[in-house]
């Protein structure tokens, strides 16, 4: 009895030490979730004396918090203490790794993009594979951060994945050596046929807006006539370095991207600040099932104004918030809040943006011109064609 008391109380501790979080309940509430914390108490008093091995509360309570935090969403966890150290280490853009950015969809784990001139890309792994085994483990029910740490090793290791690419509806075997992985945002930035300039960008990361204004001023005085972003197999990264981008070509003062959740406090509203933004260069964006996050933000913003043509294909789909609650012990939540909308308030997250051209292959599908920059050079000589016509 005194056990099963004990355990009532560490679980109403846990649950209820804000007065926040109970202020914020009503009666009927709190009475519906006394009953399952009793419930929850019965089944660790149970396991305190039955289990055939003897377990600490201390890891009972930290893999309770571990399945409920993981039954809300595939990007919501509880972070034990080293998880969470781990978490507030800053890596500068370089780890031992295979190159690719991860996440849970429909439960399974899925590469979201590899990053490109990384072990993952010259291995040939593509944006949706599912990973099914990590080593020879399969990782059905595993959670992010466990995935991350069994990818994630010494250069110069090898770490074997089992794949399931539903496209070829077979499993495919890949051996990788982890190398030190070195992310530069601009992969390209040069002037193509018809005056029409291109830049590739990979990841939204704290100098990205720099330097992306430094490339776009180069392709200005090559006397640039219109612009090609290219963010297929761009994962996301700071949203505040995409919504600068995205001001950089649309209005001052206007949406960009807004957030709601539960709370008002988690409803937020970003705006453009660019003074003097380009607003008359002729503008498409390419985007694909590996453009994430800030890459959809930018996109959908751009699309919503039709400030941009989008062209290629459907995106990944991932518009959520996840806010770190850290907790006394060292420990810490991260918990989804709120979810981003586009300016004309069309979800993100589940859905991705729909571009206006879809053209299925590009970026290294095989020999020869990349199909979907060829259809954005086309459009926007056509649009330069036609604004020719018009000025005359």
């Amino acid at each position: 009895m005194y056990k099963k008391l004990l355990l009532v109380l560490i679980f109403i501790i846990i649950f209820f030490s804000g007065a926040c979080l109970a202020a914020a309940l009503d009666q009927k509430k709190k009475d519906e979730l006394y009953q399952q914390v009793e419930l929850f108490a019965d089944t660790l008093a149970i396991i305190e004396t039955d289990y055939v091995d003897e377990v600490k509360p201390k890891d009972l309570i930290y893999g309770a918090l571990k399945g409920t935090l993981s039954s809300l969403d595939p990007h919501s966890q509880f972070m034990d203490p080293d998880t969470y150290a781990e978490l507030k280490v800053d890596t500068e853009g370089k780890f031992g790794g295979l190159g690719i950015e991860i996440s849970l969809k429909d439960d399974q784990l899925t590469i979201i993009t590899p990053i490109e001139d990384t072990p993952a890309w010259r291995a040939g792994l593509k944006p949706g594979d599912r990973i099914v085994k990590i080593d020879n483990a399969p990782t059905r029910g595993i959670d992010l951060n466990a995935a991350m740490k069994k990818l994630r090793g010494k250069p110069g290791e090898t770490v074997n994945l089992t794949i399931l690419r539903e496209s070829e509806k077979k499993l495919l075997e890949f051996k990788i050596t982890r190398a030190i992985i070195k992310i530069n945002d601009i992969k390209e930035a040069k002037l193509l046929e018809g005056g029409i300039g291109y830049i590739r960008l990979v990841e939204f990361r704290e100098n990205t807006p720099k330097d992306f204004n430094t490339a776009m001023e180069k392709l200005s005085k090559l006397k640039m006539q219109a612009f090609i972003l290219d963010l297929r197999n761009n994962p996301g990264g700071l949203l505040e370095s995409a919504i600068e981008i995205t001001g950089d070509f649309i209005p001052q003062g206007k949406l960009i991207v807004f957030t709601k959740g539960r709370k008002t406090n988690q409803n937020l509203k970003f705006i453009s600040q660019r003074k003097n933004p380009l607003l008359d260069l002729p503008m498409a964006v390419l985007i694909n099932e590996g453009s994430a996050s800030g890459s959809e933000i930018v996109a959908g913003a751009l699309q919503d104004y039709k400030r941009a043509t989008i062209i290629g294909i459907k995106s990944f789909g991932k518009g959520s918030v996840q806010t770190v609650i850290p907790l006394s012990d060292g420990s810490a939540l991260r918990l989804t809040t709120s979810k981003y909308f586009t300016p004309l308030g069309k979800e993100i997250h589940g859905q991705g943006v729909i571009p206006d051209i879809i053209v299925e292959k590009g970026l290294k599908e095989g020999p020869g011109p990349d199909p979907q920059v060829t259809s954005a050079v086309n459009f926007l000589k056509t649009r330069l064609l036609n604004k020719a016509k018009i000025t005359k």
